[in-house]
């Protein structure tokens, strides 16, 4: 599966260059993606421009990442999707759970609010 990765100073933007993401991409994808759960700057921006055509499977897989993201405080936001790809995730209910904006200046934004917040929440305890 290639990749473009682009380290930015407070995430990091993956890139897919393929235009169909398939079940058998799974495993690879998952590797890429959780490794920066144990990275210095653990948050992922998945830019999805290229990408035409997702099965359900990998829809899936995507969501259950993020969770994983989550879970440990650590934000991912995917952006740009195509509107098929976007159709497949509402068609499925999967998109409400996810964190996806049309562009990547605006999955930055996102994430630095959840930063901000984190940092609040984290005055609290």
């Amino acid at each position: 599966m290639n990749v473009k990765i682009d380290t930015k100073e407070r995430f990091t933007v993956i890139t897919p260059e393929e235009t169909q993401l398939s079940v058998n991409m799974t495993d690879e994808l998952n590797q890429l993606l959780l490794a920066y759960l144990q990275k210095d700057i653990p948050h992922v921006v998945l830019k999805m421009e290229v990408v035409e055509n997702i099965d359900e499977a990998m829809a899936e897989n995507i969501a259950s990442v993020q969770s994983q993201f989550y879970e440990k405080n650590c934000s991912f936001v995917i952006c740009s999707l195509q509107k098929k790809v976007e159709e497949l995730l509402e068609e499925k209910e999967l998109l409400e759970f996810m964190n996806v904006t049309p562009s990547e200046s605006e999955a930055w934004d996102i994430l630095q609010m959840e930063e901000i917040e984190r940092e609040l929440l984290g005055d609290e305890e």
